[in-house]
């Protein structure tokens, strides 16, 4: 198995894997995020990776840019969605492998920091820890009973603890539907 960045030529076996992890009616909308964010120019820089076994694409990761408010301008921040698994390659550490790679190519290019809504069992083995009482607001409130699932991690050491704020996503994914956990 390997990683890779994915190119234009990817995107139908990428929406597969989506369908595949999520299910038909909500991979569907997850689909459509993801290309409207492969598209959104206010996403950009991002990065996208893709695992492939045996010419088999079967996992996808996308990380989008973000900023902190109120604004660091020296500050390089990016969000992790989606993340995605085929639903037979579950459980074979594909996901831990896209977000380790993920990780380590930001933290080479300088990123500060990465934030991800999501499992709260899952993330932090990756480093993740909950971002709200580190000072760092969603978007949009996330209800007090998932607040765990909001987190980040710090790819360069003293940035947690220095700063705070709100972090402001790109135009396809401010949207209040995408933030309920």
């Amino acid at each position: 198995m390997k990683t890779r960045h994915s190119t234009e030529s990817d995107r139908i076996a990428i929406s597969g894997i989506h369908r595949s992890a999520f299910g038909q009616e909500q991979g569907q909308e997850i689909v459509e995020l993801v290309n409207g964010l492969l598209d959104d120019d206010t996403a950009k820089p991002l990065l996208s990776l893709v695992a492939e076994t045996d010419g088999r694409l079967v996992g996808h990761i996308l990380f989008t840019v973000a900023r902190l408010q109120p604004g660091d301008e020296e500050l390089s921040v990016r969000l992790l969605a989606p993340l995605a698994v085929s639903r037979h390659f579950q459980g074979e550490g594909v996901g831990g492998m896209l977000i380790r790679e993920g990780l380590k190519q930001l933290a080479e290019s300088g990123v500060d920091l990465v934030f991800v809504l999501g499992h709260p069992d899952y993330y932090p083995k990756f480093g993740f820890q909950t971002a709200g009482v580190l000072g760092f607001a969603a978007p949009y409130q996330i209800p007090s009973e998932h607040a765990d699932a909001w987190m980040v991690q710090g790819l360069k050491a003293g940035v947690i603890g220095r700063i705070e704020g709100k972090v402001q996503c790109s135009e396809v994914l401010n949207q209040p539907r995408h933030w309920r956990e």
